[in-house]
């Protein structure tokens, strides 16, 4: 009777101790999933957040950039303004216009716009659109620099808001925001 006694007392310490080693595994795999669950929603969360600051850094740039080339475009069609152009001595060999010390302050911020704009900018496109946009600028203050506001091509002025809505279309897109042309 004694050893019916040890074999059911043997059995139920070898049943405690599976059902101990299954809670216990259950336990620390629930541990082990939930914290991968966290770490992942964290990420996610993380990466979230991550996207939404470049995207303000970026939004920001854009918007600076925009605002530095109408204050240099307004400059240059002030009648008052005095604008001299040299040829640039490398190619393409366009002219190249030179401010008085009142210009040269919106070709400073133009130029340092453009800089943090290239710094921030995720696509090629929006470098390149504002790049064009730039060298528009420039080339519509060079005509400015031989004549007459009211004699300035209206081509050229054409071309300066063509670059100007394909730079916005780039941003756009990069920002994720539908064009703002009509189909």
């Amino acid at each position: 009777m004694e050893s019916v006694a040890c074999r059911s007392t043997r059995s139920a310490v070898s049943v405690s101790l599976i059902q101990a080693c299954v809670t216990a595994t259950t336990t620390m795999l629930a541990v082990l999933i939930g914290g991968w669950l966290t770490v992942r929603a964290q990420d996610r969360l993380w990466r979230r957040d991550h996207d939404r600051q470049w995207r303000d850094i970026r939004l920001n740039a854009y918007t600076d950039f925009i605002g530095a080339a109408r204050e240099y475009v307004a400059f240059v069609l002030n009648p008052a303004a005095r604008i001299t152009a040299v040829p640039r001595p490398r190619d393409p060999g366009d002219l190249m216009p030179f401010f008085d010390d009142e210009g040269t302050r919106y070709r400073e911020r133009l130029e340092s716009t453009k800089t943090a704009l290239r710094l921030v900018a995720g696509q090629p496109e929006v470098v390149s659109g504002s790049s064009e946009l730039v060298r528009q600028a420039r080339l519509l203050a060079a005509m400015r620099a031989d004549s007459g506001v009211e004699v300035l091509p209206v081509n050229r002025f054409d071309a300066l808001w063509e670059a100007e809505r394909r730079f916005i279309e780039a941003a756009r897109a990069e920002l994720g925001l539908p064009s703002a042309l009509a189909p």
